[in-house]
């Protein structure tokens, strides 16, 4: 749960590279061929491009992060030498596969709902458009897993588990 609320946490040069990364995929799927527009690759940057415009307004928000503090403390915060620097380069490329996929793994739905609305379409590749976000979704969190610098608790030299009864 904490590397959920650290991925929402704001972070203004974050937001504005998912920002970046959304147009971009919104203009892919905006300058194809309308005869292509509805096949499965742009279905899928269309939703990606959702998420990650999503995700960059969550990271544009402020936080509670000053909440209590004296006007000393919250000057010494906003101070430049205490920004917050971005991810390293893998992490920050596992973080945007994941919530590129996320798009189309949770909002699949939204294809059935606008070919309900516009018959004129033929029927989008709903179950492909699914596995592809999935997927991404699935190497975005592995390469996360993979290279997390977070150490493990260290075993107990004694054979005994920590906090098991």
């Amino acid at each position: 749960m904490e590397n959920f609320a650290g991925d929402l946490e704001y972070h203004p040069r974050r937001a504005v590279l998912y920002f970046v990364l959304a147009v971009a995929a919104f203009c892919f799927r905006a300058f194809l061929p309308s005869d292509v527009q509805l096949t499965t690759v742009p279905l899928v940057f269309a939703l990606g491009g959702i998420a990650l415009l999503i995700k960059g307004i969550f990271l544009m928000r402020k936080s509670s992060a000053g909440l209590g503090l004296s006007d000393q403390e919250l000057a010494e915060l906003s101070n430049p030498a205490n920004r917050k620097k971005l991810p390293s380069i893998v992490a920050q490329a596992s973080h945007i596969v994941q919530d590129f996929g996320t798009g189309s793994f949770l909002l699949w739905p939204l294809l059935h709902i606008a070919g309900d609305i516009d018959k004129s379409r033929s029927d989008p590749p709903l179950f492909r458009v699914f596995l592809i976000g999935a997927v991404l979704f699935l190497v975005g969190w592995g390469v996360r897993r993979a290279f997390s610098t977070q150490e493990q608790p260290a075993p107990d030299p004694s054979g005994n588990r920590k906090g098991s009864f």
